[in-house]
């Protein structure tokens, strides 16, 4: 993929190519390609987060791997790429939204949250003795705009979608969306698009033992009713998944 021309421009973060590439950006986006598939879907009344995980080494603790993470009571994330960089990013996150609490006695939209994210992100392409960081996020959460889902990369750039996918075989399930996604769907419609989704890259993703596939499935769901970002239990998940065996 990168050519040995590039060896002389990814030295150090700081030096473009001559077609104005940052390679180190680009290595940092291929760390989160070779992570586990994480995907978001928003509905009218609320968002789902559906996250793979996947062991380094038969003897792992599958329960003690976190796809999902909550950054505050209304909003959660989902990682592809390296959980060490995005334990970082999510411990400021959450300082950040705290803060907004104490300052302004209301939650953090969830814009907010992803532009100070971004912001870090986009410091460390930007000066020499330091390195990207090698994750994307999915951030979803409900605000006073309604649901929001947003999806941040290694470059420090954030879009928010109506459904999308970050990790290995991401690409796939965003072509599957888009020719899947509705307006208007609701909360349990976005649920079973995205559990669909995350099945849909390979004919080894089937739920033929849904007690096996919840310990490598997370799923979140936060509605506009409650607001509040809840990652399920594993026997919910098994139940869900039961559907799909």
């Amino acid at each position: 993929m990168f050519p040995t021309q590039s060896l002389g421009y990814d030295r150090a973060i700081t030096v473009f190519s001559p077609e104005g590439r940052l390679y180190q950006v680009e290595y940092a986006t291929e760390a989160v390609r070779h992570g586990p598939l994480a995907v978001g879907v928003k509905a009218t009344d609320g968002v789902v987060l559906v996250g793979e995980k996947r062991s380094p080494h038969p003897l792992v603790d599958l329960t003690t791997l976190k796809k999902l993470l909550l950054i505050d009571d209304h909003v959660g994330t989902a990682i592809a790429g390296l959980h060490a960089d995005a334990r970082k990013l999510i411990d400021q996150a959450r300082v950040h939204a705290q803060i907004n609490r104490l300052s302004y006695d209301e939650p953090v939209s969830i814009q907010s949250l992803v532009v100070n994210v971004c912001d870090t992100k986009q410091l460390h392409t930007q000066y020499g003795g330091v390195r990207p960081f090698g994750v994307a996020l999915l951030v979803a959460g409900v605000d006073d705009l309604g649901p929001q889902l947003f999806s941040t990369d290694p470059s420090g750039s954030y879009w928010g979608w109506k459904a999308t996918a970050i990790g290995k075989d991401s690409d796939v399930v965003r072509e599957f969306f888009a020719e899947k996604y509705k307006p208007g769907i609701d909360i349990d419609g976005a649920l079973k698009l995205a559990i669909e989704g995350v099945l849909t890259p390979g004919s080894d993703k089937t739920v033929s033992d849904p007690a096996e596939k919840a310990k490598t499935i997370e799923i979140g769901r936060v509605d506009t009713t409650k607001r509040a970002f809840k990652i399920l239990p594993q026997d919910e998940v098994e139940v869900i998944l039961a559907t799909f065996a």
